[in-house]
C-alpha cells in the first residue's frame, strides 16, 4: 500500500501570501486557521530565526485540526548559518561566544542547549501528535571539502527521539563517489534525506532535482524551490530567488516523483518553497487537486 502524501507550503505567514493569497483585511490571528482549512501540512519557518514561545505553540495546536502536521525548521545557528546573538533565547545569550562581528560561535554545549530548548518549546506539537519532524536546512557553506557529516551527529541526537529531515545545500555531498557515503550516513542515523525540485543548473549551491533518496521507511521529503536558476543564484530577496509559477506539466513531474517515493515510505512531505506572491499556495493547491486530494483552486473559491 502506498504511503500518504501530505502537501503544504514552507510558511503560512510569508509576506507575499499575506498580500496576495489571504482574503483582504484577514486578521493575522486568523491566517493559520484559514490556511489549515485548505492544507493539512505546513513548515514552520519562524523557528529558523528564533525559538518560538510555548504559549504561541499551544495556540497553533488549538488553531489547527487534529490531523494537521507541522515540520519545524531548526534555528539557523543549528543549521550552520550565521546568527546574531539576539536570535538566541535570553538565558542562552549569556553563555554564548561571539565573533568580532557579533555572530554566535556554535559550540557543542550551545548546540545541545539550543536544540533541547527548541524541542522543549515546541513540545505541544509533539504532545498533540502534530509534529512531523525537525527540518535542518544547512547552509551551502557546509561543504564536503571542509566538513564531515558526522559533525551533525550531536544535533541529530539532541533532537531525538523525534524525526529529523536534513536538506543539504551544497552539491559536493552527492557528486560521484561521495553520493553513496552521504546517503549511508542518512540511513545509518535515520535522518530523512530532503529531495528537491530546483533550477536546472549544476552550481555547487543547487542540489540535483533527480536525486530522490528515501533513507527512512516512515518519512520521505520533497521541497520545491522553483526553477529559475538566474534568480536562485543572483536574487537579493526570497521572492527573487525562489519565485516560480509551476506549470501543469511540471507539477505532474513532481507528482510522479512523490508517488514513487510513497512506494518506499509511509509518509511523503511535499513543501512548496517557490515563495513569490501567491505562487507557493496556489501551486500547492493545484498539486493537491492533481493528486485527487482537493478541488482545483478556482473550484475551492466557490465552495
Amino acid at each position: 500500500m502506498a504511503g500518504k502524501i501530505v502537501v503544504g507550503t514552507s510558511s503560512w505567514a510569508d509576506p507575499g501570501f499575506v498580500k496576495e493569497w489571504y482574503p483582504p483585511k484577514l486578521a493575522s490571528a486568523e491566517r493559520l486557521p484559514w490556511y489549515a482549512e485548505r492544507f493539512d501540512y505546513v513548515e514552520l519557518n519562524s523557528s529558523f530565526y528564533a525559538v518560538p514561545d510555548r504559549n504561541t505553540v499551544h495556540k497553533w495546536v488549538n488553531d489547527t485540526p487534529d490531523d494537521f502536521v507541522f515540520d519545524v525548521k531548526v534555528h539557523r545557528l543549528l543549521s550552520r548559518h550565521s546568527a546574531p546573538l539576539e536570535s538566541l533565547p535570553p538565558d542562552l545569550r549569556e553563555r554564548a561566544e561571539t565573533t568580532g562581528r557579533g555572530r554566535v560561535r556554535l559550540t557543542p554545549s550551545l548546540e545541545s542547549a539550543l536544540a533541547e530548548r527548541l524541542v522543549e518549546e515546541t513540545s505541544p506539537l509533539a504532545e498533540a501528535g502534530k509534529l512531523g519532524c525537525y527540518l535542518v536546512q544547512l547552509t551551502p557553506a557546509f561543504s564536503a571539502r571542509k566538513h564531515q557529516l558526522d559533525e551533525l551527529d550531536g544535533l541529530v541526537e539532541a533532537l531525538a527521539p523525534h524525526r529529523v529531515a536534513l536538506e543539504l545545500r551544497n552539491r559536493g555531498w552527492v557528486r560521484d563517489e561521495r553520493r553513496e557515503g552521504t546517503l549511508e550516513w542518512f540511513a545509518d542515523l535515520g535522518v530523512a534525506f530532503v529531495c528537491v525540485d530546483a533550477p536546472p543548473d549544476d552550481h555547487f549551491s543547487i542540489m540535483p532535482s533527480g536525486l530522490d533518496a528515501v533513507t527512512r521507511d516512515d518519512l520521505a521529503y520533497l521541497r520545491l524551490h522553483g526553477r529559475n536558476a538566474d534568480g536562485y543564484l543572483k536574487g537579493s530577496s526570497v521572492a527573487e530567488r525562489f519565485g516560480w509559477r509551476y506549470e501543469d506539466d511540471e507539477l505532474k513531474e513532481v507528482a510522479e516523483r512523490a508517488e514513487t517515493m510513497a512506494e518506499q515510505a509511509r509518509e511523503v512531505h511535499v513543501a512548496f518553497n517557490n515563495n513569490r506572491g501567491d505562487d507557493a499556495p496556489t501551486a500547492a493547491q493545484r498539486f493537491r487537486a492533481l493528486l485527487g486530494q482537493a478541488p482545483a483552486p478556482d473550484e475551492q473559491m466557490r465552495l
